[in-house]
């Protein structure tokens, strides 16, 4: 991004989120900074699947010319992608326990929510279709996937209404998810990802066998991802795990190690299926996270 570009954006840093409060007005700053910003159609970075070719006409952006097609027609074609025909996008929020954790201004769930908030939000001025799922061991709220502009009040609301539940099951959800979504499209999942990595991949699989465009936002909190603890802890487990009295100091190469493999190998099944994967830490502003996100999803595109 450029200089000039990046100066416009509004950078919304979780203070600042906490003085806006509401999931709304976040969103639509957000958004705002996003689309000024980037200048054009933040969206046009997410089309999924290659669908057919038109014939170019003035205006068009000369980099989506298909130049195999002229060179055995000597015309002119560009290519369409699935997003500027149409497309649903389902967002998947984790809303266990573990996500309940925030050693800053928000815990890792408020910050999902409000990532999720402005996707939604974005889709939607994008003249497409989003929908929501509120998950745990269990489905506990489904939005289906709408284009009107009800649905950011029916997606904030059963944001906001969402609580930390006691233990996660992510692959279960994707593999439901799979079976439940007929038609190809966007999913997205936000969460910590504390599960069993082997069913998560299985289920991230399941979701890519069926036509579906994944991205993983990965959720961690600033401590989780530096360990940076002194003195002496009692570290409470959030989805089942027994306490445990430490030093952090004694296992922080340890731990940082462990985080190290965990995030290596969630990195490299997501690249194995050609997932795309976005490593959150919840103490950067978000429109920089999903600003960065955008190009490089815009940039991948046009290779």
């Amino acid at each position: 991004m450029e200089g000039n570009e990046r100066e416009k954006l509004r950078y919304l840093d979780p203070a600042t989120i906490q003085k806006i409060g509401s999931l709304e007005l976040v969103a639509r700053e957000v958004v705002e900074g996003l689309r000024v910003g980037m200048h054009k159609s933040p969206m046009r970075g997410f089309s999924t699947e290659f669908v057919h070719h038109r014939q170019y006409v003035p205006g068009d952006n000369i980099r989506h010319l298909d130049w195999r097609v002229y060179g055995r027609t000597q015309r002119y074609y560009v290519k369409l992608y699935e997003a500027e025909t149409n497309f649903e996008a389902n967002l998947l929020l984790d809303a266990s326990s573990s996500m309940h954790y925030g050693s800053g201004k928000v815990s890792k769930l408020e910050y999902a929510k409000y990532m999720a908030a402005s996707l939604a939000y974005l889709i939607v001025k994008q003249r497409d279709s989003v929908g929501l799922a509120v998950f745990d061991d269990v489905l506990r709220r489904y939005i289906a996937p709408k284009g009107s502009a009800s649905v950011i009040q029916d997606i904030e609301r059963e944001l906001a209404e969402a609580k930390p539940e006691p233990r996660t099951n992510i692959a279960s959800q994707l593999h439901e998810f799979a079976m439940r979504l007929r038609r190809r499209g966007l999913v997205m999942l936000f969460s910590d990802l504390f599960d069993n990595i082997d069913e998560f991949v299985r289920g991230l699989d399941h979701l890519r066998f069926c036509g579906h465009n994944v991205t993983v936002f990965h959720v961690l909190d600033p401590m989780e991802l530096t360990f940076p603890f002194d003195g002496t802890y009692k570290f409470k487990g959030l989805e089942g795990a027994e306490e445990i009295l430490t030093e952090p100091r004694r296992i922080r190469a340890a731990y940082l190690d462990e985080l190290r493999k965990f995030l290596d190998r969630v990195r490299e099944a997501c690249e194995r299926s050609k997932i795309d994967y976005v490593l959150v830490d919840t103490s950067k502003p978000i429109d920089e996270v999903l600003s960065a996100f955008l190009i490089g999803r815009m940039r991948s595109k046009l290779r």
